[in-house]
């Protein structure tokens, strides 16, 4: 079993998504910590970009915060390697292919084994292209996350059947981003990916409430909430860590 998949091995899992460097990367250490105290079982963390496709506003505007402030992705990697002296839950990073080449891929896929990252969350990158990466996720045993959208309809199976680590299961259409309601037929989605794999599967986009998540974890085997909680971290700046101990503990408790 790889380590990413051990965020499953006690029950529901709850993952929290969180940009690097936003406001600072000495407060996405104590938010990171915070996240863990509060029940989080893996963290995505995500190294900002400019042009971040995938997102929506509110993850946008936080990495031209994280840029603005200096965050390069080797203080990342530097930051990663000080917060596994104390954190130990499986730690993947998600960020977008150029942010990748430019570093040199297999550099890049050498220093997450190296630095403690379990898995590599590319949203750019479709199925058919991951051979660009696989042989270095390979090498170094980084688990190279899919992604399976409502739009993946044929390509499920053959998605999840090579799947690593954790199955991301995009429960609605368009950019990340917090919504009022999920109408993606989510039961469905997920009982095809289930028929093709034994990967756990996690379902993300949209999430914020507790009622959300409750919802979304009869049907996977955990949940991602990125926006809200990048939410929280821009309207606190250097005091949330305490406020997003509050919030992935309530989601925590909902999901258990």
């Amino acid at each position: 079993m790889s380590n990413t998949a051990k965020a499953f091995e006690n029950g529901k899992a709850f993952i929290p998504f969180i940009t690097c460097g936003d406001p600072d990367l000495e407060t996405t250490i104590k938010v990171v910590k915070e996240a863990v105290r509060a029940g989080a079982d893996l963290i995505e963390l995500g190294i900002p970009f400019s042009d971040p496709t995938a997102e929506g506003p509110v993850i946008q505007a936080a990495s031209a915060r994280a840029l603005s402030a200096g965050t390069t992705t080797d203080k990342i990697f530097d930051m990663v390697a000080k917060l596994r002296e104390e954190v130990t839950i499986p730690l993947t990073f998600m960020t977008y292919a150029n942010v990748v080449f430019s570093y040199g891929a297999e550099r890049f896929i050498s220093r997450c084994k190296e630095v403690g990252i379990d898995g590599l969350v590319l949203p750019d990158i479709p199925f058919e292209e991951k051979e660009e990466f696989l042989p270095y996720t390979k090498k170094y045993g980084v688990d190279l996350v899919s992604l399976i959208a409502p739009t993946s309809e044929d390509r499920i199976s053959m998605i999840a059947s090579e799947a690593e680590g954790y199955i991301y299961i995009v429960s609605s259409l368009g950019v990340t981003g917090v919504r009022s309601n999920i109408t993606t037929d989510i039961s469905s989605l997920t009982s095809k990916v289930r028929g093709s794999s034994h990967v756990p599967c996690a379902i993300g986009f949209g999430i914020s409430t507790p009622e959300q998540a409750k919802t979304m974890a009869q049907y996977a085997d955990g949940v991602i909430v990125g926006s809200a909680i990048v939410k929280i971290i821009a309207e606190y700046g250097k005091e949330a860590p305490s406020h997003v101990y509050e919030y992935v503990k309530s989601m925590k408790d909902a999901i258990r």
